[in-house]
């Protein structure tokens, strides 16, 4: 018999998901993917709950170029129970990024973001 519960894989690819439409639907789309434990570690600096995670976002996609939106390229999706990990591209801005989220409950508790550019 089916279970009812969404498997781990299920909740947290779907969450993934979520997250990279939420790009094009805006800023307050992407923050639901997030709660105010949720915490954003990058090579700069760890962002901890809602607010400094949405400044960082903000940030991120008021600083992009509006082609850079047409260059993403995912390169690797993939999701094993509560983790997700996506490798990505935008060139010639970002040559190279990874993220890895640990998705609980339909949120993501924690992200490691690093881009590498040319």
């Amino acid at each position: 018999m089916p279970s009812a519960i969404a498997s781990p894989d299920l909740s947290t690819q779907r969450t993934l998901d979520h997250h990279l439409g939420a790009f094009a639907q805006g800023l307050d789309a992407l923050l639901r993917d997030y709660d105010d434990t949720s915490v954003l570690v990058t090579p700069d600096r760890t962002y901890a709950g809602t607010a400094e995670i949405r400044a960082f976002f903000q940030a991120f996609i008021e600083g992009a170029d509006p082609k850079f939106w047409q260059a993403f390229r995912i390169i690797r999706n993939s999701v094993h129970g509560e983790v997700a990990y996506l490798v990505w591209e935008a060139r010639p801005w970002v040559t190279l990024a990874t993220d890895t989220l640990h998705v609980q409950g339909g949120r993501i508790a924690v992200q490691t973001f690093t881009p590498f550019s040319a």
